[in-house]
């Protein structure tokens, strides 16, 4: 237990250390930008861009893997969609619960914890996951929007903006850069490898920081009455979709399991709240999903690195 907490405290330790400075120091949100700006367009890319260049191109190819883990995020926002509608009878509101339910924290949070759980094994299926789980709420929202009226964009219009949004997403372009240069085998001149090395090594550092301060100045009166059943949504239903489907799709080396089950694990993304204020639409409920999910993670998700750790959760349900 002790080496899980050595391992958990640091990295869970920075989000508290954001959140502590944020509820002490509370400086207007609007001084984050730049510092949002460098962990998104600055940082983080380079973390993608490195770990997949330097992986065999043979592993990226896993249809699989991108199948089983994709469905489970997309199961599990239609469960939490179809939760807010029986509850609220609004798509619109039923869809941003999607998110808040649904779709997990996996850019700023997920390469930080699965490096430190798992090593650097874990690169592929984390930047696999990623990549199309921030697909699916990309494409999946905007349509929902039509259809709820609240968005007033033809289909062929919704389309073209889910494509540009997908096409020049930093984090995208990264990975598709890195699998580029993973096929052609090409490393980039010695100084801008140093340079994206240092660049790399800040992103996780920023991002958990970050959160925290983020989360601490979104002050939370009360818990809406649905909120705690998505965040259970979030931290228990999801990662047990994503552990069942890996199961039945075959056997997949333990690494790429417990990655995949990690990344399901993670708290709600700051991207629900984002697409809540877009529509002005389930806000309230989206920022108290994130804080309380975030919170509740700190002890869902160190029992799933103790489960790992000491191997206690089989790589495949059925053997």
């Amino acid at each position: 237990m002790v080496d899980v907490l050595n391992l958990a405290l640091p990295f869970f330790g920075l989000i508290l250390l954001g959140f502590g400075s944020g509820r002490l120091f509370p400086l207007p949100e609007r001084e984050l930008g730049w510092l949002n700006f460098f962990i998104f367009y600055i940082a983080l890319p380079p973390l993608f861009f490195q770990l997949i260049s330097r992986t065999p191109f043979e592993q990226l190819a896993n249809g699989r893997f991108v199948l089983a883990t994709t469905t489970s995020t997309a199961l599990t926002f239609a469960l939490s969609f179809l939760l807010c509608f029986w509850l609220r009878g609004k798509t619109s509101e039923a869809t941003i619960a999607g998110t808040v339910g649904g779709y997990a924290n996996i850019g700023y949070l997920g390469p930080g914890l699965t490096l430190a759980a798992l090593g650097s094994q874990p690169t592929v299926p984390t930047a696999l996951i990623f990549t199309f789980d921030s697909i699916f709420p990309f494409s999946a929202v905007p349509f929902l929007m039509v259809l709820s009226g609240v968005e007033k964009k033809s289909a062929a219009e919704t389309a073209l903006l889910v494509l540009r949004r997908v096409v020049t997403h930093p984090f995208i372009i990264a990975t598709a850069l890195g699998v580029l240069a993973a096929w052609a085998h090409v490393r980039p001149p010695v100084a801008l490898d140093r340079m994206l090395e240092v660049l790399m090594n800040a992103a996780a550092p920023c991002a958990l920081f970050t959160l925290g301060v983020t989360v601490a100045l979104r002050p939370l009166k009360r818990v809406p009455p649905d909120v705690p059943a998505l965040v259970a949504m979030k931290l228990i239903v999801h990662p047990l979709i994503a552990w069942t489907l890996l199961s039945l799709a075959g056997n997949f080396d333990p690494v790429w399991v417990y990655t995949a089950v990690l990344m399901a694990s993670l708290p709600t993304a700051l991207n629900a709240f984002v697409m809540a204020k877009q529509y002005n639409v389930y806000v309230q409920q989206a920022s108290a999903g994130i804080l309380v999910s975030t919170l509740a993670s700190f002890v869902t998700v160190t029992t799933l690195m103790y489960l790992v750790q000491h191997k206690l959760l089989a790589p495949n349900l059925f053997h």
